[in-house]
């Protein structure tokens, strides 16, 4: 039996083969460093380290909820589960690059029941029968009577299953009776395993082994992106925040103006339109507080899907002035490989790596199937003497399978597997090209976003001051409140603008954390055999 093992296993090492195109990383389709110039940052021109979330969203508020979604984030359940379900085919396929040992046991219980004789007549012989269970003849001679198993007493001969021995010679008969036969077995072997000559079985394996990975790829691409799109809920409410903050400023600003545009009407000094047209800035002022209102409670409920649970008020930011500070730069320099390691570019990667296997697969289907089928075991008629020498029994059964005309359906599978290769390829040069336009549009709105803020915050701080002005004046009754009027509304639009760059500055610096890949890393389990980006 163990012999039988070690010649099927020696069998299998065989297989070790495969018919599958060396795998050789692509170049990558894009330059090796970004674009330069006034809309680009000089200090991105070297190599970028990986960097945790934590070192660019620095705000512990922020990262309690990153914490917090991370652990009850619904789509990362789901792709946890689907990383669990390719790593369970991925095993599946593996196994079949090993034999199927299996192991039976039977027991069997049979009566026959017979009537009639069968009468001999001869020359007298000797008929011997010897006693044991099971069904005889019954021999009748000159030397005695006795019950023997096949004896004939008319040529001679010996019988087995009788109760006892008689000889003799002359006249002899026999008569079947009655009788129980027991059968016990237990059987070992090998069944169906194919040797792997040409590598089918093996280039299967690592097709299921790389789009394992591709699946781990894409749940790390979901957390990259859950990570980036909390970031950025984070921020968007803080910025609602800051212009619910200026709404009711400006509706207090206009409720006052509309008291003394209205004493000022009753003093016959403002006409009736100073008056009308204070309203209608007052109620624009309180139309869009109410519509600021609303927009905060959907920040809030978009974290609480993301997060998955319910988040804690405390944890949400006061202001986009003091949130958009909490959100540090990235480290200085990068060139374009660092794209590599970036999900979406992985995952393709691999995609890429399976097609390469499967045309191993295809191959190997151009050439026979050899499969073999061991079988060892113990058949007897006692359970007492089912292990006895006697009772071992074997059987090796190799067979070859090998279709002689299929009509092409062969070659066309290789045909099909090497173009699905090349689709493969080009959606993995798509996906570094795609990555390298997301950095370079993401490092262009950096280099200039700076100068846009100081400018809207100059732009700011002019229009409150011209608006001040311009207020006192009208009070005063130097100016018309069409004049208070104008300056207030340039104010307003000034304040909100100025909210609007600084959400997109902080906003830039989430995109920059995202398209570069982050630190979108997923914990390992013990036999993950995948080569990071750097070992490829």
């Amino acid at each position: 039996m163990i012999r039988t093992v070690a010649t099927a296993l020696a069998l299998a090492a065989l297989g070790g083969c495969t018919l599958a195109p060396k795998y050789v990383r692509p170049e990558a389709p894009v330059p090796l460093s970004w674009p330069t110039g006034d809309a680009y940052l000089r200090s991105s021109e070297a190599t970028l380290p990986s960097v945790s979330y934590r070192d660019i969203f620095r705000d512990v508020r922020l990262q309690s909820i990153i914490v917090q979604a991370l652990a009850n984030n619904r789509d990362l359940r789901v792709a946890a589960a689907n990383i669990a379900i390719a790593r369970a085919q991925y095993r599946i396929q593996r196994a079949e690059l090993f034999p199927e040992i299996g192991t039976t046991g039977s027991y069997s219980r049979r009566r026959t029941s017979s009537a009639g004789g069968n009468s001999t007549t001869g020359i007298g012989g000797v008929g011997t029968g010897t006693g044991g269970a099971g069904t005889g003849d019954v021999g009748t001679g000159t030397g005695g009577t006795g019950n023997g198993g096949t004896g004939n007493g008319g040529t001679g001969g010996t019988g087995t299953g009788g109760s006892g021995a008689g000889t003799g010679a002359g006249t002899a008969f026999s008569t079947s009776v009655g009788g129980t036969t027991n059968s016990f077995t237990a059987n070992v072997g090998i069944t169906a395993f194919e040797l792997d000559l040409f590598g089918r079985v093996r280039s299967l394996s690592t097709a299921a082994q790389n789009r394992y990975f591709e699946t781990e790829a894409t749940a790390r691409a979901t957390r990259l992106t859950l990570i980036g799109d909390i970031a950025t809920g984070w921020l968007t409410y803080a910025s609602d925040k800051s212009l619910l903050r200026i709404a009711e400023q400006t509706a207090q600003i206009a409720q006052k103006s509309v008291t003394l545009t209205t004493q000022r009407l009753n003093g016959g000094i403002a006409p009736r339109t100073d008056l009308a047209q204070a309203q209608i800035t007052l109620q624009t002022a309180l139309s869009d507080l109410a519509e600021q209102r609303t927009a905060l409670a959907q920040d809030a409920n978009a974290l609480q899907l993301l997060v998955g649970a319910p988040v804690d008020p405390a944890l949400l930011p006061d202001a986009i002035e003091q949130a958009g500070q909490t959100v540090a730069e990235l480290p200085a320099g990068l060139d374009s490989r660092v794209l590599l390691r970036r999900p979406d570019v992985v995952e393709a990667e691999y995609e890429l790596r399976a097609a390469n296997a499967e045309i191993g697969a295809a191959r190997a289907e151009l050439f026979p199937t050899i499969s073999l089928t061991a079988l060892t075991g113990f058949a007897s008629s006692a359970l007492s003497n089912l292990f006895t020498g006697g009772a071992f029994t074997y059987s090796i059964a190799p067979s070859v399978n090998y279709s002689i005309f299929r009509a092409g359906a062969g070659r066309a599978n290789v045909a099909q597997s090497r173009a699905q290769r090349d689709s493969a390829l080009a959606s993995y040069e798509r996906a570094i090209q795609t990555a390298f336009r997301e950095v370079s549009d993401a490092l262009a709105r950096r280099g200039t976003i700076t100068e846009q803020e100081r400018a809207q915050q100059a732009l700011t701080a002019a229009s409150r001051e011209n608006f001040e002005l311009s207020n006192a004046r009208y009070q005063g009754g130097i100016d018309t409140y069409l004049q208070s009027l104008t300056a207030q509304q340039s104010f307003y639009s000034s304040q909100r603008s100025l909210v609007d760059t600084q959400l997109i500055a902080a906003t830039n610096l989430v995109t920059l954390y995202r398209t570069l890949g982050g630190d979108a890393t997923l914990d390992r389990a013990p036999d993950d055999t995948r080569p990071t980006p750097a070992t490829k």
